[in-house]
C-alpha cells in the first residue's frame, strides 16, 4: 500500500462575469482543488505503479466533494478535466497514477457523466503551471465547453511531491459560438455526442 501523505490543499474558483461583448446573462464558474501529496515513488524506479491507483481513490473523492462544494453543489456542473503535477525527483508516470482515481471520483459523484476526462501531466519545479484542459461530462464534441484551466500553486510541487489537480465548470465559455454539437443536442449515449 503506497502512502500518499497530504502537504496542502488549494481550492480555486473564478466567476467570470465578462469576456467582452455584451453582457452575459450571468457568470460562468471555474474552480480547481489541488492536492499537494508527498510522493512515494520519487527517487526511485518502482516497475509496478497500478495498486497506488486504489490508495489514491478516497483522495479523489474528498476533492472532487471539496469541489463540488466550493462550486456551490453539484447543479448545474457540466464541464470536468484532471491532471498533475510531478516534482523533479518523481517521473511522468507516478503523474499518471491520477488516471483512475481523479476521474472515476468525478464520474461517481456528478451522476451521469459519459465523456472522458480530459487530462494533462507534467514534470515541474516548484511553482510550474499548468494547463488543465476541460471538456463537457457527457459529449466530448460539445465545442461550447472546449477550455482551460491554469492552475498553479507557488510552493509546489517539491521535487518529492506530486500536485493532483480536478478542475470542473458550469456553463459554457462566455459568448462560445464556434458551433457544432450543442447541449440541447447532446444524447449521452457514448461519451462523444
Amino acid at each position: 500500500m503506497a502512502d500518499f501523505p497530504i502537504r496542502k490543499i488549494v481550492t480555486l474558483t473564478e466567476e467570470i462575469r465578462h469576456d467582452g461583448g455584451p453582457a452575459p446573462d450571468g457568470p460562468r464558474l471555474r474552480g480547481a482543488v489541488v492536492a499537494v501529496v508527498k510522493n512515494p515513488f520519487a527517487g526511485r524506479f518502482v516497475p509496478d505503479l497500478q495498486a497506488a491507483m486504489d490508495d489514491l481513490k478516497p483522495l479523489g473523492l474528498a476533492m472532487t466533494d471539496r469541489l463540488i462544494s466550493a462550486l456551490g453543489g453539484r447543479d448545474g456542473i457540466d464541464a470536468y478535466g484532471k491532471g498533475a503535477i510531478v516534482g523533479a525527483a518523481g517521473e511522468l508516470e507516478h503523474g499518471a497514477l491520477w488516471h483512475v482515481p481523479g476521474g472515476y471520483a468525478m464520474r461517481e459523484r456528478l451522476g451521469e457523466s459519459r465523456a472522458i476526462v480530459p487530462s494533462a501531466k507534467k514534470l515541474g519545479p516548484m511553482g510550474a503551471s499548468i494547463d488543465i484542459p476541460i471538456g463537457h461530462i457527457n459529449a466530448a464534441y460539445v465545442r461550447s465547453h472546449f477550455d482551460a484551466m491554469e492552475v498553479t500553486v507557488p510552493d509546489a510541487p517539491k521535487p518529492d511531491e506530486i500536485a493532483f489537480i480536478l478542475v470542473m465548470a458550469k456553463g459554457p465559455r462566455i459568448h462560445a459560438r464556434m458551433g457544432g454539437l450543442e447541449v440541447h443536442q447532446v444524447k449521452g449515449e457514448d461519451g462523444l455526442r
